[in-house]
């Protein structure tokens, strides 16, 4: 049997605040301990202050602490995949009424956090964060003056975009000029993080998370796997199977690596709980593999070549697009792809890497199988948005200036493509499209085939888009306001 006596005052006893009344209420503990007549009484006296250590006792703890190694996982984590880490800033212009003056526009600064996914200069970050630029850059930890970066492609429902570095003649001559040194005559390449996997995450798993919260460049944190799967709704979008964690994920760590303790990107940051204390949330890693591999990489292709591939490997061209380069090429359905540009394709992913090398009206080397032979033939790309405009809508356009303003002038109407079917014919000029679709209620300005193209691209097939025309239909090379013409086309 086992006696505790607490040698106590009564439990409900008030406590003085005075040092006396405090003094008054200490005392010591005494277990005593009856399982054999042999059993003795443990004494422990709790109330003696602790000894201070002597000099040579601290010594001998910090001679013991000298041998521990400072160089942690994380400290690795750190060191392998923060050159892979940027901070991105951009200039955004808004549109603000003034009590005063009315509307203008107004500049404003931003940034948040990316990082290198390939080695020729792609960024994953949040599309939040560059939603809107005008101008985006962005610098490493190592190399602090700024590299310009385009926006190639987004997906808004998941908050991601890919970006590219771009360098200007400037940073290519230096480089050049080290490279020459160095007898290396590579393009430059950017350190790329490790890409790990998601799907096996397990809560309370170390997690390290790089990003720049509030300007401050290049900042560490630690945490672990708070949680899986979580579902988080900001303003209008709706984000599904998050990852949680208690790394401090700020302002400007947004599109920034979560990193396993094997430093290998496992999610991307992208939003924190306001209203608690190290709560934030990351996009798992499989996910943003599965959106870049089926839209952020394919739609940041520069070119077009004009055919749709088959699902799987090996690589077989399930359709080509009728006028397209692939058909000017003499590229049929059913020809299995060999090689590009002096590029065996292998694998769907060799596919994707050798077409981003590709530029628009720059013929290069197509090598397809059919019927069991190898024929080689130059395809000449043309440029993404010439590309979209005919895939989806059936026409290849440009920019034509009338006094102070842009307009959209059709130059080619695929057969049997919407456009066609609607009635459109070279020659005729787009001035606004409205799409039928929720909360678009009205018509949006088009100058050019950006501005087409930006309305077109995130549309599902079979949207109905209103357009409106204008046409010289008295053949006097003028445009005049009585010759508008009213329709309505579906996306293919």
């Amino acid at each position: 049997m086992i006696h505790i006596v607490l040698g106590l005052a009564p439990l409900l006893a008030p406590i003085s605040t005075s040092p006396a009344g405090l003094l008054a209420h200490e005392a010591s503990l005494t277990a005593s301990v009856a399982a054999s007549p042999q059993s003795a009484d443990l004494h422990v006296d709790v109330a003696q202050p602790e000894r201070r250590l002597s000099t040579d006792e601290r010594d001998a703890i910090y001679d013991t602490l000298s041998n521990e190694p400072r160089i942690t996982p994380t400290v690795r984590v750190v060191n392998a995949v923060g050159p892979s880490v940027v901070y991105i800033e951009t200039d955004t212009t808004q549109r603000v009424n003034h009590w005063m003056m009315g509307p203008r526009d107004v500049n404003t600064r931003g940034g948040g956090t990316g990082v290198v996914v390939h080695e020729d200069g792609f960024i994953v970050t949040n599309y939040h964060v560059v939603k809107g630029a005008h101008k985006i850059q962005v610098s490493f930890a190592d190399d602090l003056e700024p590299y310009p970066a385009d926006l190639l492609s987004y997906k808004e429902s998941e908050d991601l975009a890919l970006l590219l570095i771009r360098l200007t003649p400037e940073r290519r001559a230096a480089w050049n000029s080290l490279a020459s040194a160095n007898g290396n005559v590579q393009e430059p390449k950017f350190p790329a993080v490790r890409m790990g996997q998601s799907h096996d995450l397990m809560p309370g798993e170390q997690v390290v998370a790089i990003g720049n919260p509030h300007g401050q460049a290049h900042t560490v944190s630690t945490g672990i796997v708070s949680g899986l799967h979580r579902q988080v709704q900001v303003q209008n979008l709706l984000f599904r199977d998050l990852i949680q964690t208690d790394a401090s994920i700020n302002l400007g760590n947004s599109g920034g690596p979560l990193l396993n303790i094997r430093g290998e990107l496992i999610g991307i940051n992208t939003v924190m709980n306001l209203n608690a204390e190290n709560i934030g949330f990351a996009i798992p890693v499989d996910r943003v593999r599965e959106t870049l591999a089926e839209e952020l990489f394919p739609n940041a292709r520069t070119s077009w070549l004009g055919f749709e591939l088959a699902p799987g490997e090996p690589l077989v061209v399930s359709h080509v697009w009728p006028g397209s380069p692939a058909d000017q090429a003499r590229i049929c359905e059913g020809d299995q792809l060999v090689d590009l540009g002096g590029t065996p394709l292998t694998s769907k992913q060799a596919f994707l890497d050798a077409s981003l090398q590709l530029h628009p009206q720059e013929a290069t080397a197509i090598t397809v199988q059919r019927s069991g032979r190898d024929a080689t033939t130059n395809l000449v790309p043309w440029d993404r948005l010439d590309g979209l405009l005919y895939e989806r809508v059936g026409i290849v356009a440009r920019e034509l200036v009338l006094g102070r303003d842009s307009y959209l002038i059709i130059d080619v109407v695929a057969v049997d493509g919407p456009a066609d079917q609607l009635g459109l014919k070279p020659g005729d000029l787009i001035p606004a499209v409205r799409p039928n679709s929720p909360g678009m209620m009205r018509p949006l300005r088009i100058r050019d085939r950006r501005d087409l193209a930006g309305v077109i691209e995130h549309l599902n097939t079979g949207t109905s888009i209103a357009v409106d025309v204008y046409r010289d239909l008295n053949e006097n090379n003028q445009y005049e306001k009585n010759e508008l013409l009213k329709g309505e086309f579906r996306l293919r």
